[in-house]
């Protein structure tokens, strides 16, 4: 039953993308739209590639929280790697730093890697288990990823996932 749900849900995001992304609203063209989805999940069910870690991730307000402070944390970043760049006297301290996940699932570890990513000045480079390799740009960079701020928000949202 718990499959079936979120070859549902599965269905109703895909849909929901296939919209935004045709920008076509006639009959004729949303039938074709939600046969083409629905046919994509029934092929995805039968093929048994449908579970937890596949399933869109519903917005919950946990979530669009983490989106919001993230999204800052990208800005900030990138004004701090753009200045850097501009003006050649601001030092940069590359370095390498090993720090823990605290997530519990796959799911949890690979949103906190992707996130470390994303964020200018830092990035993943290595994942064993629970210990990730680090790149980060600028000291700043490394003690505010090493801070755990990062980390414990991932944890908050991971239940979602």
């Amino acid at each position: 039953m718990s499959n079936l749900k979120h070859a549902i849900n599965l269905t109703l995001f895909l849909f929901a993308v296939w919209l935004l992304l045709s920008g076509h609203y006639t009959p004729l063209l949303l039938m074709l739209g939600l046969l083409s989805t629905l046919l994509v999940v029934f092929l995805a069910f039968r093929a048994d590639l449908i579970d937890r870690e596949n399933q869109p991730v519903l917005i919950k307000p946990t979530v669009l929280f983490y989106w919001g402070w993230l999204g800052r944390e990208i800005i900030k970043s990138n004004i701090d790697v753009c200045r850097r760049i501009l003006d050649p006297r601001m030092p940069i301290s590359p370095s390498m730093f090993t720090i823990r996940a605290s997530q519990k699932s796959d799911l949890g570890r690979v949103t906190y890697a992707n996130s470390i990513t994303l964020v200018p000045g830092t990035v993943t480079v290595d994942v064993e288990e629970d210990e990730f390799t680090v790149h980060a740009l600028t000291r700043e960079a490394a003690t505010d990823l090493q801070s755990g701020e990062m980390n414990r928000r991932v944890c908050d949202v991971e239940d979602v996932f």
